[in-house]
């Protein structure tokens, strides 16, 4: 049940952020749901095996080269999805900064009080 709230609550933020940001297009709130999905799927599949092949240069940059990564995965994100478009590697950059601020800002308030 904690999974289904997490993607439509990013699903919620893709809206938002595609409202607002210029060059993030999205069709409709399917659209959106569909992305957050392929961004969970990309993120629990490929992301470590791209943070593993890309350690030392992460290394290097200090963690840097994780926002990247990042953008990354929402440009194969949009190739994947017809209604769901970033028009190049800097929105993409934004987009994705603003998902995980936005994402780690609406997820705390749904932690459990642990006892």
């Amino acid at each position: 049940m904690n999974l289904i709230i997490r993607l439509l609550l990013t699903a919620g933020i893709v809206i938002i952020l595609a409202h607002f940001l210029p060059g993030v297009g999205l069709q409709n709130y399917e659209s959106a749901i569909i992305v957050a999905i392929v961004l969970a799927l990309l993120n629990a599949i490929l992301k470590p095996i791209l943070i593993v092949l890309t350690f030392p240069i992460t290394i290097v940059t200090l963690g840097l080269f994780l926002f990247v990564i990042n953008a990354c995965v929402v440009l194969l994100a949009d190739k994947f999805i017809d209604g769901f478009a970033v028009q190049g590697f800097w929105t993409a950059l934004l987009f994705s900064i603003l998902l995980s601020i936005s994402q780690s800002i609406v997820y705390s308030f749904l932690k459990e009080k642990k006892k």
